[in-house]
């Protein structure tokens, strides 16, 4: 099975793009998916996501499988699907003939992500890092998106003018270096994620 996965994120800028699929790439090169990994393309904003999936999912040959990553922006009620999360907050209807698994969420943002694993951010962000400001890893997919935010923000204040956390260049270059084995052990949906690509490009 050859899975064609379409990510937000990189804005309109190409070499965001750029960027923002050699995050992803290295984050999931660490996991069993080294030597079977799936296509990425960054696609921008959430609804350009959705929609070169939809377009993907029309023009879909024998043995490829598009998949949709995008952020929840917001909680994920209990025993909710993604596709019913994305009908409910942003009105997309699951096209016909994609399964429930074809739709992937950040739950609530992909800096979720980042927090979960405080080795990586320590390291990369080095003096003046304050992991305190951090929220605890229990329960973060609860956690808004808005406080994460801010979260991140007061971690990285005195880490210099040109330190602080910002998305873009910066949160790409962070993505790579996050652990999944850490992301997997906090977040429910990233294992899900995880688990689902697993499946879907096949045995090595």
């Amino acid at each position: 099975m050859k899975v064609k996965l379409y990510v937000e994120g990189g804005g309109d800028q190409g070499f965001l793009r750029t960027l923002c699929r050699k995050g992803f790439r290295e984050l999931l090169a660490k996991t069993s998916l080294r030597d079977r990994m799936p296509s990425i393309t960054a696609c921008g904003s959430r609804k350009s996501a959705f929609d070169d999936f939809c377009i993907a999912v029309k023009n879909a040959t024998e043995g490829e499988f598009p998949m949709l990553l995008v952020d929840s922006e917001a909680r994920v009620q209990s025993g909710t699907t993604a596709w019913q999360h994305l009908a409910d907050r942003d009105h997309w209807q699951k096209p016909n003939g994609v399964e429930d698994d074809q739709a992937q969420l950040m739950v609530q943002c992909m800096e979720t992500w980042i927090v979960a694993d405080r080795g990586a951010v320590q390291a990369f962000f080095g003096q003046g890092f304050r992991q305190n400001a951090l929220p605890p890893v229990v329960d973060l997919e609860n956690r808004a998106r808005a406080d994460i935010h801010r979260s991140l923000a007061a971690a990285t204040k005195g880490c210099g003018s040109d330190r602080p956390y910002a998305k873009g260049a910066r949160s790409f270059a962070l993505l790579g270096k996050l652990d999944p084995n850490k992301l997997e052990e906090h977040l429910v949906w990233f294992k899900r994620f995880i688990q689902t690509l697993i499946e879907r490009c096949g045995p090595l």
